[in-house]
């Protein structure tokens, strides 16, 4: 039998070298962009649906409920989206930036301590240092949460994930999110004076 030449060890070498980087790097672009390899992304069954005449957000796995959370959506002079878009961006304790005021991360910020921004560009779902206004028509046009309801969110999710806002009730929205409420407005911040901070671009 005969044994590899030279130029065949350096090649698998290389290869290995080339392998190895790959995976180095994409490991270093999850840890940057807030992918995991281990949740749902593009192409699988899970997805956000948002109803908001219900002012709720459910995340499902298929046609399985996986949980239902309360959110603010926007005013009637700033209406929330309808259609079908997908999340962009994922920003742990993002920067908010209005009019050359600059408010970092921390109990003031009212895009609260996650960020999840949508394909359609300066709408999100996030937090809010406002947790009286969750159930409400409080916002500019995103979907708030609770702090505490967006982080547990933000760990289920990924970028690429398809995120549904409803502004019309149907059947399917209803075996999700039972009958409709009618809570009152509040004011609430306006979805395009929010900048993610580089970290999370």
């Amino acid at each position: 039998m005969r044994r590899p030449t030279r130029e065949a060890r350096t090649a698998t070498v290389a290869a290995i070298i080339i392998m190895w980087a790959a995976g180095a790097f994409a490991d270093e672009r999850a840890r940057h962009t807030g992918d995991s390899p281990d949740k749902p992304g593009p192409g699988t069954a899970r997805r956000i649906v948002v109803s908001l005449p219900d002012r709720k957000l459910a995340l499902l796995d298929g046609d399985l409920v996986v949980k239902v959370w309360a959110t603010a959506v926007g005013t009637e002079s700033t209406p929330s989206p309808s259609g079908t878009y997908t999340i962009v961006n994922r920003v742990p304790n993002p920067t908010y930036y209005k009019s050359g005021k600059v408010i970092p991360p921390g109990a003031s910020n009212p895009v609260g301590t996650r960020w999840l921004g949508l394909s359609l560009k300066g709408f999100g779902i996030h937090g809010t240092n406002s947790p009286g206004s969750i159930g409400r028509k409080a916002s500019h046009g995103c979907i708030r949460m609770r702090n505490q309801d967006v982080e547990e969110l933000f760990e289920l999710v990924r970028v690429g994930d398809v995120i549904e806002l409803h502004a019309e009730r149907s059947e399917r929205l209803a075996e999700i999110f039972g009958p409709v409420r009618r809570p009152s407005s509040a004011s609430g911040v306006r979805a395009s004076e929010f900048v993610a901070s580089a970290s999370g671009q």
